[in-house]
């Protein structure tokens, strides 16, 4: 082989060598940290808003949730109140069909 035989070849790897790099750069971001890293970053960022939360006072909590529980106890009355009379209903169509 001649020296100008070989030329063509080298300069073919090292190109060849020149495409894989970005190739595999993107592939490296492409990928994910395992799983254990992940959550220790997720861990951290809620740590974090944890801090930047403003936190009701006592009182503003307790009447949130009195308020909460009035509703409740609205809708449960109401509710009740629909099922009983849906139930007065049946009796009354089973009652007078005998």
């Amino acid at each position: 082989m001649s020296k100008k035989d070989k030329e063509p070849e080298v300069a073919k790897a090292a190109e060849s060598k020149k495409d894989e790099a970005p190739r595999k750069k993107a592939q490296d971001k492409n990928k994910k940290p395992n799983i254990f890293v992940r959550m220790g970053r997720k861990i951290k960022e809620t740590f974090s808003e944890l801090k930047r939360v403003t936190w009701p006072t006592f009182g503003k909590a307790l009447k949130a949730t009195g308020v909460v529980l009035v509703i409740v106890l609205i809708f449960t009355i109401v509710v009740t109140g629909i099922n009983y009379g849906l139930s007065e209903l049946l009796d009354l169509m089973v009652n007078a069909g005998a």
